[in-house]
């Protein structure tokens, strides 16, 4: 029985930890739920302009921030991407626009961002932009300005009035949110 306990209390302090909305240094990066998406606008590898607001006004968004060329395409962004490609068609049906966003340094962003998508078969409720010397992880406050780092990878559910209704920022590489979760928010929209 004491180790139950012992078991029960460790197991309580790990929830209420993980459930906090707040890092060792402060509140975690980023927009918050309830508030308000700042716009942007972000060009595809044709060139397309793309932005939060005219995205938006077609349906559900759903914000990833991939980390970019940090020296290495991340393998937590790829793996989060397949798993979003496959529940495409739950998407869909919720009319979400999935809209990758891939940040880092104008230089060479385009080839970096090319490579990371190279065999990656997105539909079109799909978007893939890059964010050249970080205009929009800025103006997000999502820059992970640490050697190696780019940005904090993020997912947001954003509904067609602007409002942010689900924000996962990870401190890590890892962390990222599943999709599950997301199509669990989407559902709540469409009620």
């Amino acid at each position: 029985m004491r180790y139950f306990r012992l078991l029960l209390g460790t197991l309580c302090a790990l929830v209420i930890t993980s459930s906090q909305l707040v890092a060792a240094d402060g509140p975690l990066p980023g927009p918050k739920v309830g508030e308000k998406a700042p716009d942007f606008t972000l060009k595809t590898l044709k060139g397309d302009s793309v932005s939060l607001a005219k995205t938006r006004a077609e349906g559900p968004v759903v914000l990833v921030m991939l980390r970019g060329w940090p020296g290495y395409q991340c393998p937590a962004c790829t793996s989060q991407v397949g798993e979003l490609l496959g529940q495409k068609d739950a998407l869909k049906a919720h009319k979400a626009t999935v809209l990758l966003v891939y940040p880092g340094s104008a230089e060479r962003l385009t080839d970096r961002a090319q490579e990371f998508i190279t065999g990656k078969d997105l539909p079109a409720h799909f978007r893939f932009v890059t964010d050249p010397d970080y205009s929009m992880v800025n103006a997000w406050k999502l820059r992970w300005d640490a050697p190696k780092e780019t940005a904090y990878p993020s997912t947001y559910v954003i509904d067609g009035q602007g409002t942010i209704r689900f924000a996962k920022v990870s401190q890590t590489h890892g962390g990222r949110a599943k999709t599950v979760v997301v199509l669990k928010t989407l559902e709540k929209l469409a009620k």
